[in-house]
């Protein structure tokens, strides 16, 4: 059996690239000697070039403001970007070597109908079926340096989905998924170089890649549920801050303890008076203790309106808008306990005290709900629990100095939340 094995080398004698350039005929003009199953590795440098997209920018950050739809990391003057092409990149794709001064170049519009272009073009010029694939420089997150991957592609195997199989030992394969595209971009890099001028090159021996109808690098980008480091960390902790939403519908998906008992941990970071914890976070993981705990304080409520003069009807009503704890498949209580708070004797100076132990406890809480968000749980901070403290006490068998703080009802959001009306920060700021 011959080992597998391919050849990799670069096209030599391709001309400066203008705008209205056609690719595909500039690479025939040049013989390269294509044969069906060859696969071609085209810079997309000079693709932008032959597509016009060089625009005149005095100021490159202005052009790469207007590339990008989503900032994924910020650290002084680098910004790593999603662009319009949908790439997590640094700079949106955006360069400005190799272009006249005062000038950019911006990526191809769609790459993957730039390399389908170029493919027909060679089908139609030299008669040979070949894969095209738009090549452009990454850096990789938890790696040093940079290389080439795929960012347009076409009759090319961009994907070599693995899984079902089974390894040389017979271990079944459950994650595996080849880059293939990415792989074929890095191999053309080692020939084609950053600044030898030779922006195409050509792999010949894997032509079981090379087919009709198959995706293009579109594919290659991970869809941003399964991404699970769509941020860099200060931008994530934003983000989770401003998208946290309460949430008042759940899916019937289980809860994971261990994704609260995380959040919980983040709460533990608030601050408090006295280098105090006034933190205490009551979990009711089973449905048994959830019902017990909501059947007394529903029958406490009740008894209270009923109090109160409320008819039948009215208290069916409110009832009813409290069903968002039961609905939750996961509660929390979170309580304050005051241990550790000075006692002055002096009925201003005590109350003051107190609502420092309040705002603590809040702080906390808020530090629970953004967490949850992080861990991609819908939460809902419910004050019920406030008003009957001492059936939540009997019920949950807490020590008399735990205050419930309201119940946190925790699960998976059913739809996505409403969009948030925009709020201007100086419309909540006073400067003194």
């Amino acid at each position: 059996m011959t080992a597998p094995s391919y050849r990799v080398w670069a096209l030599p004698g391709l001309p400066e690239v203008r705008p209205g350039d056609d690719i595909a005929k500039l690479i025939a003009a040049g013989e390269p000697g294509l044969v069906d199953g060859d696969v071609l590795l085209v810079t997309s440098k000079i693709v932008s070039k032959a597509e016009g997209r060089i625009v005149a920018a005095g100021d490159r950050e202005a052009a790469i403001d207007a590339e990008t739809v989503r900032v994924v990391a910020r650290r002084g003057a680098l910004r790593i970007v999603e662009n319009r092409q949908g790439l997590v990149m640094a700079a949106a794709g955006v360069d400005a070597s190799n272009t006249p001064a005062g000038t950019v170049l911006l990526l191809p519009e769609d790459p993957d109908a730039s390399a389908s272009r170029i493919r027909e073009g060679l089908r139609d010029a030299l008669g040979v079926e070949v894969g095209v694939v738009i090549t452009d420089t990454f850096g990789r997150p938890w790696r040093a340096g940079l290389t080439d991957v795929a960012i347009g592609a076409a009759g090319v195997r961009v994907l070599d989905d693995l899984r079902g199989g089974a390894d040389a030992h017979g271990n079944r394969l459950d994650a595996t998924v080849v880059a293939t595209a990415d792989e074929l971009a890095a191999a053309g890099d080692l020939v084609k170089g950053k600044a030898a001028g030779l922006p195409v090159a050509v792999v010949r021996g894997l032509g079981h890649l090379v087919a009709d109808g198959t995706d293009g690098a579109r594919a290659l980008v991970r869809p941003a549920a399964d991404d699970m480091f769509r941020l860099g960390t200060s931008e994530a902790v934003r983000e989770a801050v401003t998208q946290r939403r309460t949430v008042r519908a759940f899916t019937g998906e289980p809860v994971d303890p261990g994704a609260v008992r995380r959040a919980v941990a983040a709460a533990l970071s608030a601050p408090a008076p006295h280098h105090t914890t006034p933190w205490r976070f009551v979990l009711l993981e089973s449905e048994s203790s959830r019902l017990r705990l909501l059947d007394a304080m529903r029958d406490a409520w009740i008894a209270d309106l009923r109090r109160d003069g409320k008819s039948e009807e009215s208290i069916a009503k409110r009832v009813r808008r409290g069903d968002v704890l039961r609905n939750a498949p996961y509660l929390a209580v979170p309580c304050m306990v005051m241990d550790g708070s000075h006692h002055y004797g002096h009925a201003r100076r005590d109350a003051a005290e107190r609502e420092m132990f309040v705002v603590a406890t809040g702080a906390g809480v808020q530090n629970f709900l953004v967490a949850l968000a992080g861990e991609r749980l819908g939460s809902a901070w419910v004050s019920s629990t406030m008003f009957c403290r001492d059936v939540v006490r009997e019920v949950l068998e807490l020590p008399p100095g735990w205050e419930p703080m309201g119940a946190v009802a925790i699960g998976h959001a059913a739809q996505a939340p409403r969009e948030r009306p925009g709020r201007a920060a100086g419309d909540f700021i006073e400067v003194r």
